[in-house]
């Protein structure tokens, strides 16, 4: 009785011991636990990606002539106001709501509602407000890219309806087709960071504006060169600097998919740079800084779509072809279509988005990216028509979109500048304001006192990127 009694009590134990086990085995899962370096790689990523709209605006404010350097620099500054409070209010729903007939997100998140400090799912280790965050400066800096299409000649009411259409009805849905689970992500088209949402959505909707609104007053008569390519080169470091969290940011976690993109992305850069100037250097005798600084840009255009999909060696490829392809565009294409893309946001993000985009159906790899696909020469042809059928449907959006926009709205508005004020200059019959001391007329330190007639001190016409 005594050995029973003991015997007994043993199981006693056991069960005691292993019943929350059993139970464990039995509980759902728990919640994702917020990663702590997860959330500050995210955050500190968001930030770089800020950046890079003050850092363009350095960049196009540096290519145009003196007076309208504030016009260009203030759109771009005014689109990080403008498209933040979009985004919080309906932006992100639209790109990251509940998926409906995958087309457009659902109102769920209306007004960041839901939105909180917990994880957005259960294998998100950051919270949902630094997920939000972080793609709301993708939706801002991608219309800020369009800008250096119509440089020079848009009016800013026109600028400021256009650009809160814009982001509203063709970067939300696009965003939401490729990241936000609709009918691109179901397909299978890979985009790491944005060849398709940003760059060719950008670049191909600045081509279709710069056709509709016209030539500058005096293209193709004037030389066009920079006004300031020290400014412009600054910028361009901004934009290489802030691409890191760009890219390595869109792993979403401090791990080795980011070490990934964040080395493919300075390759690229770096190889895009080197093929530009090269290219340049043959075809006009001269390596220029302004070809240096397009062409880093070129190749940073070129890898995003990439960057958490291929390796080191396959970037250097990307960005090498990404720098001659977006050369040839800006030098010859343009020349011989005769389009007046002011700044080459067609040629560098358009043209460079849509090669990048292709160039992740050659070159990606499941083993660098498991949640992807591997690309043609890693054996799966099909890949690269998954990523073409990517590539049309964002030029179609592009287009259509875009075309429709400036129509609408050109029924209320006038959208482009008179030429009395493309003559005197943006900066001062749009913001009644001059960007540089030698501007003013004499004896009139106050700005509102300079005289519309006044001419600006520099008369050359704005550059492009040739």
């Amino acid at each position: 009785m005594k050995k029973f009694w003991s015997i007994l009590g043993l199981c006693l134990m056991l069960v005691v011991l292993l019943a929350p086990v059993a139970l464990a085995d039995d509980a759902p899962p728990a919640p994702a636990a917020i990663d702590t370096g997860d959330t500050a790689f995210v955050l500190v990523s968001a930030a770089l990606v800020m950046l890079m709209t003050p850092g363009l605006a350095f960049f196009y404010g540096g290519m145009v002539r003196t007076k309208n350097v504030l016009s260009v620099i203030m759109q771009s500054f005014f689109i990080v106001a403008l498209i933040s409070v979009q985004w919080v209010l309906w932006g992100y729903t639209l790109s990251f709501g509940t998926d409906i007939n995958g087309l457009i997100g659902g109102l769920n998140y209306l007004g960041l509602t839901g939105v909180g400090a917990d994880p957005m799912s259960s294998t998100s280790t950051i919270p949902h407000l630094a997920f939000m965050i972080f793609q709301a400066m993708f939706a801002v800096i991608t219309p800020a890219l369009i800008t250096g299409a119509f440089a020079e000649r848009m009016k800013f009411p026109a600028f400021v309806v256009f650009t809160l259409i814009w982001a509203t009805i063709i970067y939300d849905p696009v965003a939401h087709w490729v990241w936000g689970g609709g009918w691109l992500a179901t397909l299978g088209v890979l985009d790491f960071a944005g060849g398709t949402v940003v760059h060719i959505l950008s670049g191909v909707s600045g081509l279709v504006i710069a056709l509709m609104l016209g030539k500058r007053k005096g293209h193709g008569s004037e030389i066009m060169l920079p006004h300031h390519l020290p400014m412009t080169v600054l910028g361009a470091s901004l934009l290489w600097f802030g691409w890191f969290g760009f890219n390595a940011g869109s792993a979403l976690g401090a791990n080795g998919l980011a070490a990934n993109a964040f080395v493919t992305t300075n390759t690229a850069a770096a190889a895009a740079t080197l093929s530009w100037v090269v290219t340049e250097w043959l075809h006009h005798g001269k390596p220029t800084v302004l070809g240096a600084a397009s062409g880093a840009v070129a190749g940073l255009v070129a890898i995003t779509p990439a960057a958490g999909f291929v390796a080191p060696l396959p970037s250097v490829i990307i960005g090498l072809l990404g720098g001659i392809i977006c050369y040839f565009a800006v030098s010859f294409v343009k020349a011989k279509v005769g389009y007046d893309d002011a700044l080459d946001a067609f040629g560098v993000h358009g043209v460079g988005g849509t090669w990048g985009a292709l160039a992740t159906g050659l070159f990606a790899s499941k083993e660098i990216n498991s949640a992807g696909f591997d690309g043609l020469f890693f054996g799966n042809p099909q890949q690269l028509g998954i990523q073409f059928i990517g590539v049309i449907a964002s030029w179609a959006v592009a287009i259509i979109g875009t075309y429709l926009i400036i129509k609408v709205i050109g029924l209320f508005m006038k959208i482009r500048v008179d030429d009395d004020q493309e003559s005197n200059g943006l900066d001062i019959t749009e913001h009644g304001e001059r960007s540089y001391a030698q501007d003013f007329q004499a004896g009139s330190p106050i700005l509102h006192h300079v005289s519309l007639s006044q001419p600006s001190s520099v008369t050359t016409p704005v550059s492009s990127n040739s």
